[in-house]
C-alpha cells in the first residue's frame, strides 16, 4: 500500500492500492541529499502524453486512487496507469465499444440501456448507408454494438455504428439468436486483450461468435443451445479459475 506521503507509481505495478493512496510518476522525483528517499520535485513536465485511466485521477503532479484493485501500467507512449478492479457498474467513455439494449423510440432517435446511469442516444443516421428513405430496421429489445461518440458528466452519452470513413465496421444490430450476459469491467478488458489465451483456447473446443462490450456485456452464439451454455459457463467462471484450472476443464469438455 502506498504511503499517506505517496510512493512510486512503478513500484506499485501489479500491487493492491486503497482510495486516498498517491502514486507519484517517475518524471517527478529527486533524490535528496543522502538519497534515501524520493520525494514531488517542482522540476520540468514529464516527456510524453501520460494518460491516467480508470481508478485514478491528477493530483497535483501525481495520481490519486479513487478505488481498491491492482494497479496497471501499459509504458507505450507516453506510457497509462489504470486501476484494474472487480467493478461491476459501467461509466460511459469516449471512443469504447459497447452492447446497448434499445429500450424506446423517440423521433429520430432511439434510447438504449449501456449499463450506466442514464441512457445512451442512437441517430437513426448513424448506422451504415442509413439515409432518411433507408431507415435502419430497430426495434424495441434489440441488441446494438455501437461506439460513444460523446460521453461526460455534463452530456447525455451518444452513439454511433459507423467509424469516421461512415462503415460499419462490425458495428451494427446484433443477431436475434445467441446469449447475453454481463461480467466484471476486469474480466471485459483481459478477454480484450491482444492474443487472449481464453479466446484463444475457448476457438479450439467449438466454433462461436462473440462479441465483448466496455460495459462488461458479452454476447456469445455457437452452433447449438448447449455448446453456446458451455462456453458462457466458462467465460463466467475465468474470473475465478486459474489458467490450470481453465485448461483442465477444457480438456474434460472436449474429451482430451
Amino acid at each position: 500500500m502506498a504511503a499517506e506521503r505517496g510512493a512510486a507509481a512503478e513500484a506499485l505495478v501489479g500491487q493492491v492500492v486503497l482510495p486516498g493512496d498517491l502514486l507519484l510518476l517517475p518524471a517527478h522525483y529527486s533524490e535528496d541529499a543522502e538519497g534515501e528517499r524520493l520525494r514531488l520535485s517542482t522540476g520540468a513536465a514529464p516527456q510524453g502524453r501520460l494518460l491516467c485511466g480508470p481508478g485514478l485521477r491528477r493530483s497535483g503532479a501525481g495520481l490519486l486512487v479513487t478505488k481498491c484493485g491492482l494497479l496497471r501500467h501499459r509504458p507505450a507512449g507516453g506510457g497509462v496507469y489504470w486501476v484494474d478492479s472487480q467493478q461491476k457498474r459501467y461509466v460511459p467513455v469516449k471512443g469504447d465499444h459497447v452492447i446497448g439494449i434499445v429500450t424506446a423510440k423517440a423521433g429520430d432517435v432511439f434510447r438504449l440501456d449501456v449499463g450506466g446511469s442514464e441512457p445512451a442516444s442512437l441517430s437513426y443516421l448513424a448506422f451504415e448507408g442509413a439515409t432518411k428513405r433507408n431507415r435502419p430496421n430497430v426495434q424495441v429489445g434489440d441488441l446494438i454494438y455501437g461506439q460513444f461518440v460523446v460521453a461526460n458528466k455534463d452530456m447525455e452519452p451518444e452513439m454511433v455504428c459507423i467509424d469516421s470513413s461512415g462503415k460499419s465496421s462490425g458495428m451494427g444490430i446484433i443477431g436475434q439468436d445467441g446469449f447475453l450476459f454481463k461480467v466484471s469491467l476486469g474480466l471485459i478488458r483481459k478477454l480484450l486483450a491482444p492474443k487472449c489465451e481464453i479466446i484463444q483456447e475457448l476457438s479450439q473446443l467449438y466454433p462461436f461468435e462473440l462479441v465483448l462490450g466496455m460495459n462488461g456485456r458479452i454476447w456469445v452464439k455457437a452452433k447449438t443451445v448447449q455448446q453456446t451454455l458451455i462456453i458462457v459457463n466458462i467465460l463466467e467462471a475465468c474470473e475465478y479459475m486459474t489458467a490450470e484450472q481453465r485448461k483442465q476443464a477444457l480438456a474434460k469438455l472436449s474429451g482430451n
